[in-house]
């Protein structure tokens, strides 16, 4: 999943964005109010972490200019602020949560999950049953038969990928933008070694490369 930082204390964000990436999220942080609406409003994002007092434009108007135009991708609010107003304020303008710092970064992780199980909840089951293969992307486990299949978060995002649209041909380009974040400058051959690993793990012909377009993950016949 594409997570979204919108806060202008560099280090805070640089931290969250590391340890999120960690958790197997992808993570891009940008640093004001502007960019942050201009980002989110690009509709890519599962969830987006937003700070109230920004320069360019504050995180209470990035949320409700992002509800005005439609857009329902979660949003958690931070903020050194505190108080029963300003919570309700937030909560008025459409957040989906809020917390005031300092937090803890378990809690902030626990609020990260919460929200998108809620959003997971709300669409089709996160369990995804291809044959003997289920993928469960909620609890973010795998199974083949009764056998637990063991994926490094990296491995397992770049399979929801293609989980999420079984029987579609899923580009290259596509899997690094939603698995990697938009500023990755390595070598995007980076996907071919992780198509081999799920390949290894799950069995080969489970993806097929589609040359020229990308990967299709085959339903079992």
């Amino acid at each position: 999943m594409r997570l979204l930082i919108v806060e202008d204390e560099k280090r805070l964000a640089l931290s969250l964005a590391k340890g999120l990436t960690a958790e197997g999220y992808a993570v891009d942080v940008v640093h004001d109010g502007v960019d942050g609406l201009h980002r989110a409003s690009e509709g890519t994002y599962d969830l987006v972490i937003l700070d109230i007092m920004l320069p360019g434009m504050n995180g209470y108007r990035v949320c409700s200019t992002l509800r005005a135009a439609g857009h329902d991708v979660p949003i958690l609010m931070l903020t050194a602020k505190d108080g029963e107003y300003d919570e309700a304020e937030g909560l008025d303008t459409g957040a989906d949560d809020y917390l005031t710092k300092p937090f803890s970064y378990v809690v902030l992780v626990a609020r990260v999950k919460a929200l998108l199980r809620r959003r997971g909840n709300a669409g089709p089951s996160p369990v995804h049953t291809l044959g003997d293969l289920k993928v469960d992307t909620a609890a973010r486990r795998v199974f083949r038969g009764d056998d637990e299949v063991t994926l490094t978060a990296k491995e397992f995002a770049v399979l929801e990928q293609l989980v999420l649209r079984t029987g579609e041909v899923v580009s290259k380009g596509d899997i690094l933008e939603h698995v990697w974040d938009f500023a990755y400058e390595g070598d995007p051959n980076i996907v071919e070694v992780y198509i081999s690993a799920l390949r290894r793990k799950l069995g080969a012909p489970l993806i097929k490369t589609v040359r020229g377009a990308g990967y299709r993950l085959e339903t079992p016949r």
